[in-house]
């Protein structure tokens, strides 16, 4: 999939947001509500260059918000494996998204469940979280440190996980001390993405301020 983007690069932007399928909509939470998986190590980011924010609004307004029609829904991040220089969008790309939902799309979300976060990304969110989104999208992030959690709010038939989102899984379980950053993962720099895409964040507060 990622070779296929790559060569897709000067596609338009929507379009590589689709053959990645980075954002699909999939299934129902145990309460019903339409889930949207968003898997971070398939974003082409690198491909998509400085297009990333016109890619999720336009993927966001032609594929996902109509497919979701008028329900309530929930959003699982799987953030493993992601790498801040191929698959990372940004943080500003994030904001602009979720700000650029309809007003009635936004009150629809119930929670987006991150997976995967590490303790970076939790640190960078505890400081800036409320600087860079609004209190809607940041009080319902609900962090899941493993998998066993998100079947918790959904039945496992009803989310589809890819095989890097599970082998990352596996690998906390025999090596739990990486949760609190004190073992390093063999794959350097490819976790906590968020923390260190210090020029997204750092420019959105310059917007805010």
């Amino acid at each position: 999939m990622a070779a296929t983007v790559e060569r897709d690069a000067t596609a338009e932007p929507g379009l590589l947001l689709e053959r990645s399928r980075a954002i699909t909509v999939q299934g129902r939470d145990r309460k019903g509500r339409a889930v949207v998986r968003i898997v971070g190590n398939h974003f082409p980011a690198r491909a998509l260059g400085g297009r990333a924010e016109e890619a999720v609004r336009v993927h966001l307004r032609e594929r996902v918000l109509p497919e979701i029609g008028d329900r309530e829904f929930v959003v699982v991040y799987m953030h493993s494996r992601v790498d801040r220089g191929a698959n990372f969008p940004g943080v500003g790309a994030i904001r602009a998204a979720y700000e650029s939902l309809p007003a009635d799309a936004k009150e629809r979300l119930r929670a987006v469940y991150f997976v995967h976060p590490g303790l970076q990304t939790r640190l960078f969110f505890a400081t800036f979280g409320r600087f860079l989104f609004s209190s809607g999208l940041y009080d319902k992030l609900k962090y899941m440190s493993r998998l066993e959690y998100v079947w918790a709010h959904m039945d496992k038939a009803q989310l589809e996980v890819p095989d890097c989102v599970r082998e990352h899984d596996e690998e906390l379980e025999r090596r739990p001390l990486m949760d609190y950053g004190i073992e390093a993962t063999d794959r350097r720099c490819m976790f906590d993405a968020a923390s260190m895409d210090t020029s997204a964040s750092l420019h959105s507060l310059r917007c805010i301020s």
